[in-house]
């Protein structure tokens, strides 16, 4: 465990500061929390149907591709006026994945058939996402009990049966 000394901090000045922050980002971001939160708009409108997925999960040429599709939503019009269109749309790109990882829009722009999604679900089963308890690999919170607060810890997944 890593221990933050402020008066360490007094004596090297800046850079211990600096890297206290950014381990303690590291940490939060390998425990499976997203480290953007949620627009309270994106949270209202979206989460109205769904997860408010964490931005971080898609590429900004994904988030922009979903957001002008909006009224053919994955087979739903899931329309907003072109204000709310906008806001949730500049939050998302400005947040969304970025680096090697998210080079590559995924197909159909969905985070499950992202390589990094596969690639971390690969050892769950394909008729686990079949089940009526889970019903798709979109429904984080089957698995991920606080997939809503942007949590994907996967020392707290549990599979239900």
């Amino acid at each position: 465990m890593t221990h933050f000394s402020f008066t360490a901090s007094l004596r090297t000045g800046l850079p211990l500061v600096l890297s206290a922050w950014a381990f303690a980002n590291m940490a939060h971001a390998e425990d499976g929390r997203s480290s953007a939160p949620p627009l309270p708009l994106y949270k209202t409108e979206c989460a109205a149907c769904h997860i408010a997925y964490p931005a971080g999960m898609l590429p900004a040429a994904s988030w922009q591709a979903i957001m002008t599709g909006l009224s053919k939503h994955y087979g739903v019009d899931a329309s907003l006026d072109p204000t709310a269109t906008q806001h949730i749309s500049t939050w998302l790109v400005a947040h969304a994945g970025t680096g090697r990882r998210f080079s590559d829009a995924p197909p159909d722009n969905r985070i499950s058939k992202s390589r990094w999604f596969v690639r971390q679900h690969d050892e769950v089963n394909a008729s686990v996402f079949k089940r009526a308890s889970v019903g798709s690999a979109s429904n984080c919170g089957a698995c991920h009990g606080h997939a809503a607060d942007g949590d994907f810890n996967e020392h707290q997944v549990r599979i239900p049966k």
